[in-house]
């Protein structure tokens, strides 16, 4: 291949970008005194079949590096060299031996024959170097597809793992297209008849997985490389293209069955790490600019985000590419919203304090490409700012942690819960204290990726993360969890029964909360990690859906499908207000009660909890009976020719425990014996 004339080219857009008779390339970097570009013949070429210097005089515009070169197009791989001074005690990482990545690369290859530990060596990294390749964004055929904006009231998102949903071989999937997106792509019907109307991914934006111990890899995804490229790990064609096209045919099948699409994006830190991680691209191009570095000691990296670095995120040329890169999801790749990892390292200054009027998140709140996503905030970080309830902004929904943990510990039996519950129930308007602010921009959770597993937390007192090979230092001593009388699996039937009632506890009340649900993948399974609570680096069937377990525990599927179909189907759970409080046929209400009706118990010492939820025609009586001994509970007299109808009752086996409103029975009584550890849910219906 020979060489291609040049031109000094433009200094936008950031990128790569195609044209009919070249490609325009620009990157930043205030601090360089030279760069080079890089062209390879192929992803897997050891050395560049053409290096063109780019010059401060011809090819410099303020801090962007700039070059036109003639006669190539989509498909050439690129990469960089930066050259300045190299001197990390004072923050500068030029090293003109490494072949950095384009910031702003859509696609990513040679991962051949990357190695992270050689990256980290000194030398010429050359042969082993990642590098990007130019894509022509515009060729796909979307078929009218947009993205769908279903409200928050609407919504129940499902947080799933991309490898792990079909990874397993008794998932169906051909094994070709095991763990890709084209393998969640043959499981849309399952997740159509679970019911959830969002799935939320696990991170797909380039990273890599050989941040992790020895022999294990980086199985969760939170170890950013580029924030443009669909990770090619989870692409069943290995074609430079690949991963773009396979991720968007699977939002546009998803999107054809009425389920959004939210990226898990990690805008916090990167895969570079700390002082003594590989130079990939950041570090490389401008480390000043791009990471916060202590103030007495700019050898060191800030780290609040628990992985090494952290993103200058309020840096002018950063806060650009976070901006960037959202409206390329959006409006090139066709996602409907983004959950924002650690997303109050976002609120810090460029040094780190915390600032109340973040600039990054202000814009990402009024930008008019996002103005139709949801935008979810992970609202603390991992030194301890912790933002749930004061969190910036008009539009962005939050990880409510408190709901979390205080319906487990309800649940669990802990004292002094009730009052807690109540809010949690109502959407914590003790947390989210703005009186127009919409309820479902509490996102309701009681696990997720990051901890016990559904099936884990009534089955384990402690972690056992000894997997992870980190000594069992590693993930949360701070579970809230009960095993229900054995550590981890047992045959005893009282306690797998317990446990049984326990996991349908704690769905039904994530289901009836006012608020936005989020369910973690397997969970309406029982999927277990055995007792691991921090799987990030456990890419095996520790972690997989398990897709034998659908047979298995086929009762707790249809109860969960039948939780989701309900609140989907009446009115009273999609509000976009907070209730109001008392028996008002005007507005949307709840009662509260106890044992006896209109008294509820709030005392310390309390483990009962009864409500009466109505709208219009509606009305549903919930009984919560957390207690280890049954209780009677007093019901509501129905209105004059109706009747209650039992739809939940977690003390009764499959199927009786939930029934559908058509065949619901009827309850005559003026009270209702409710078992210890159990959950009530009656609807009032005509005849």
């Amino acid at each position: 291949m020979g060489t291609h004339s040049i031109q000094s080219g433009k200094s936008y857009p950031l990128g790569a970008t195609v044209y009919p008779n070249g490609v325009n390339f620009c990157i930043f970097s205030k601090q360089a005194e030279a760069l080079e570009l890089l062209l390879f013949s192929s992803p897997a070429a050891s050395t560049p079949h053409q290096v063109i210097p780019l010059n401060r005089k011809e090819h410099r515009t303020f801090y962007y590096w700039h070059v036109f070169v003639e006669g190539i197009g989509a498909g050439q791989v690129y990469a960089y060299r930066a050259y300045g001074e190299f001197a990390p005690m004072r923050g500068l990482h030029f090293d003109s031996d490494k072949v950095l990545l384009d910031p702003y690369a859509c696609a990513i290859v040679g991962w051949e024959n990357y190695d992270r530990q050689a990256a980290m060596q000194p030398g010429d990294n050359c042969a082993y170097a990642l590098r990007g390749v130019v894509v022509d964004i515009s060729t796909y055929d979307w078929e009218d597809d947009i993205p769908l904006e279903i409200p928050y009231a609407d919504s129940v998102i499902y947080e799933l793992h991309v490898g792990g949903f079909t990874r397993h071989p008794n998932s169906g999937v051909a094994p070709d297209k095991r763990g890709t997106y084209a393998g969640l792509v043959e499981k849309i019907p399952y997740l159509k008849d679970l019911g959830i109307t969002a799935v939320e991914l696990l991170p797909i934006q380039q990273f890599d997985d050989q941040e992790a111990p020895p022999n294990l890899s980086n199985y969760w995804g939170y170890s950013p490389i580029a924030f443009f490229a669909p990770h090619i790990g989870y692409s069943s064609c290995k074609h430079p293209m690949g991963p773009l096209n396979e991720f968007r045919d699977m939002v546009k099948a998803l999107h054809r069955s009425g389920i959004e699409v939210i990226l898990d994006v990690v805008f916090n830190h990167t895969a570079e790490g700390d002082n003594k991680g590989p130079i990939l691209s950041f570090k490389g191009l401008d480390n000043q600019a791009y990471y916060m570095l202590e103030a007495d000691d700019p050898s060191t990296y800030s780290n609040y985000s628990g992985c090494g670095n952290t993103l200058k995120g309020n840096h002018e040329i950063v806060s650009r590419l976070i901006l960037d890169a959202l409206r390329y999801w959006v409006a090139e790749m066709h996602v409907d919203g983004f959950r924002f990892d650690l997303a109050s390292v976002l609120s810090r200054s460029r040094t780190g304090r915390p600032m109340e009027d973040p600039p990054i998140l202000w814009v990402i709140e009024s930008d008019p490409i996002l103005a139709g996503t949801k935008i979810i905030a992970e609202a603390w970080d991992a030194a301890g700012l912790y933002q749930v309830g004061t969190f910036i902004g008009d539009r962005f929904a939050e990880w409510n942690g408190p709901y979390r943990d205080d319906v487990r510990r309800f649940v669990k039996g802990d004292n002094d819960m009730v009052t807690r519950l109540a809010a949690r129930i109502m959407a914590s308007p003790d947390i989210y204290y703005e009186p127009n602010r919409e309820p479902n921009r509490s996102i309701n959770f009681i696990t997720c990726h990051d901890g016990f597993t559904l099936r884990d937390l009534v089955s384990f007192n402690d972690k056992h993360n000894e997997a992870n090979q980190e000594q069992n230092r590693d993930g949360s001593n701070d579970n809230y969890s009960w095993n229900c009388g054995v550590e981890g699996p047992t045959e005893h039937p009282d306690v797998e029964r317990l446990r049984q009632q326990q996991i349908k506890n704690l769905l039904t009340i994530l289901l009836i909360s006012q608020g936005t649900p989020m369910l973690l993948m397997g969970d309406e399974v029982q999927r277990s990690q055995q007792g691991n609570n921090n799987a990030y680096c456990q890419d095996n069937e520790l972690s997989w859906f398990d897709w034998d377990l659908l047979e298995k525990n086929a009762g707790l599927l249809r109860f969960a499908q039948g939780l989701i179909a309900l609140i989907q189907n009446h009115d009273i759970f999609r509000q976009e207000c907070i209730l109001h409080v008392g028996a008002d046929p005007k507005l949307p209400y709840i009662e509260w009660h106890g044992v006896t009706l209109h008294t509820p118990d709030l005392g310390y010492y309390s483990h009962t909890l009864s409500f009466t939820l109505g709208y219009k025609q509606e009305r549903l009586h919930v009984v919560l009976n957390a207690y280890w001994e049954p209780l009677v509970f007093q019901l509501p007299h129905p209105k004059q020719g109706k009747h209650w109808h039992r739809l939940v009752d977690t003390a009764l086996d499959s199927p009786d425990d939930f029934q559908p409103v058509a065949i619901a029975p009827q309850v005559n009584t003026r009270t209702y014996p409710t078992a210890a550890r159990s959950t009530i849910v009656l609807i009032e219906l005509s005849g």
